[in-house]
């Protein structure tokens, strides 16, 4: 039995790595912060079908996927996945509450977006935002029409490159910092007019990850700081796991694992002694990573 790799999952506010086996469901190996980790890629990478209010259903033709791409989806997956999207506006009739939130990558590096309710804060444990809080809840339109509002007069975005996050996060500022930042921008949200009727406002209450994504390990770390830019065929990653945030793992060598691309293959055990052997290339500085584009590099 196959089980397929699909990439960091946060779960109760700690890291894992979920699996899927056809025919067997979905199972998730919790992570700890000091371990060893060890594993090396086999086969070809596939695509991972479309999970759906918990469920995935595999590939139909059972496609591959190239080992660079940030989605472990055929075309035709990934279409169907989007079908279903709230981010791609096209579930406007999703019956669920929802709220708009806050979220802080770094300094000046703030976004706006929406998640559901009933999914607490893995939404922005999974975008790895440092520091984040509230602004409002009520139906999905009226916390998307908040969203673009939001965006418009605080001249934020929806999406930040995570280049641009992992750039800066072995050195951010002190928490009460972070937290003004995100209080000023709230702040001035909360004072803005135009907000829907039916979006119920709430007050400031910052929260932070930095215990969550072991922040205070990361400026420590020995080695050139690289990234991982895609698994191939026999390829190993051994080390020992220092923090992780959003998709990434970092391990204590200075490499970052980006976990979107360790999605469809199988992983298993390297040979004794072996040693990290994947394309990796030098993380670039916040200024010369993209602003906006939430892509791998």
């Amino acid at each position: 039995m196959t089980w397929w790799c699909t990439g960091i999952r946060w779960k109760d506010g700690r890291p894992a790595i979920g699996w899927y086996g056809d025919g067997r469901g979905e199972r998730v190996s919790e992570l700890v912060y000091g371990q060893r980790i060890a594993f090396a890629a086999r086969g070809e990478r596939h695509c991972l079908g479309v999970r759906r209010a918990g469920k995935r259903t595999p590939c139909p033709t059972a496609d591959t996927v190239p080992g660079r791409a940030g989605n472990a989806q055929c075309p035709a997956c990934a279409r169907l996945d989007r079908s279903f999207s709230v981010a791609a506006d096209t579930n406007a009739a999703d019956p669920r509450t929802y709220r708009v939130y806050l979220a802080w990558f770094g300094p000046g590096m703030v976004k706006v977006g929406i998640t559901a309710e009933e999914r607490g804060s893995a939404r922005l444990l999974e975008q790895g935002a440092v520091a984040w809080a509230w602004l409002g809840r009520g139906p999905l339109m009226a916390t998307r029409r908040t969203e673009e509002l939001l965006r418009a007069a605080l001249g934020v975005p929806d999406r930040i490159a995570y280049a641009r996050k992992r750039a800066v996060r072995a050195h951010l500022p002190a928490a009460p910092d972070r937290a003004g930042e995100v209080a000023e921008l709230h702040a001035r949200a909360a004072a803005l007019g135009g907000w829907p009727e039916s979006l119920e406002r709430l007050e400031c209450e910052v929260a932070d990850h930095a215990v969550a994504f072991a922040l205070d390990a990361l400026p420590g770390l020995h080695g050139p700081a690289r990234v991982l830019t895609g698994m191939v065929s026999g390829g190993a990653v051994v080390g020992r796991l220092a923090g992780a945030a959003g998709p990434d793992l970092h391990l204590a060598d200075g490499l970052v694992v980006d976990t979107r691309l360790l999605a469809g293959w199988e992983l298993t055990a390297p040979g004794d002694g072996a040693e990290t052997s994947v394309p990796t290339a030098p993380i670039p500085s916040a200024a010369a990573a993209p602003a906006e584009q939430d892509g791998l590099f």
